[in-house]
């Protein structure tokens, strides 16, 4: 008995995707976009606003929007955010203009989101590509939140506790991606190699937001 013959497939422009980054503090999240960047990817980068104070190397409009509390409480009640949360005391939250901009033109799209902001596009926007970006061990990563020294006693206790509840996390993401220590390279190869795949694939990811 002769098999039917499949019809012809001619696939048009692969759709856009909206590519969500994240993982927890000290995973090297700002690093692997810096690096994306470096390298004229064809990609839309989505800037978060935050209530926290710049840190002395970060940029208004370049790493973050830094906005005062009432202006992100406007933001939030005029519905212009796709998520936000309240993280380690400060409001953080990604601009809907920015990701449907991005989407319109044609672009892949990527947010770099905390593990909860991650959650949360996760249960509202279909079709969102989760990768996860974490360290070989969680001990990696404790030692890698002590060295930033950029927190209080304190406030790096609290950080410790929510990357290891974070790491439990892991179920909710499409991939997982292993940033070594001084292995930045192979990390962004690997993001890169993970678009590439998702947009061959026979039935596109079509996001709804």
């Amino acid at each position: 008995m002769s098999k039917s013959t499949p019809g012809c497939y001619h696939p048009g422009p692969p759709e856009p995707l909206l590519i969500v980054l994240s993982g927890p503090s000290g995973v090297g999240k700002d690093s692997v976009i810096e690096e994306m960047k470096k390298r004229d990817l064809p990609l839309q980068f989505v800037i978060t606003a935050t209530t926290r104070e710049p840190r002395p190397e970060e940029a208004h409009g370049v790493d973050y929007f830094f906005v005062s509390e009432e202006e992100f409480k406007r933001m939030i009640e005029e519905d212009e955010l796709i998520e936000y949360a309240l993280v380690y005391n400060d409001y953080k939250g990604v601009p809907k203009s920015q990701v449907r901009k991005g989407l319109q033109s044609g672009k892949n799209v990527i947010m770099r989101v905390d593990v909860q902001g991650a959650e949360t596009i996760n249960s509202v926007i279909e079709g969102a590509l989760l990768i996860f970006l974490t360290t070989r061990s969680e001990e990696e990563l404790v030692q890698r939140l002590k060295n930033r020294k950029t927190e209080t006693e304190q406030d790096l206790k609290v950080r410790i506790e929510t990357a290891r509840q974070e790491l439990q996390q892991m179920e909710i993401f499409d991939y997982v991606v292993v940033n070594q220590e001084g292995k930045l390279d192979e990390t962004v190869d690997v993001i890169e190699s993970i678009i590439v795949a998702e947009q061959h694939r026979v039935h596109q990811r079509q996001v709804s937001l």
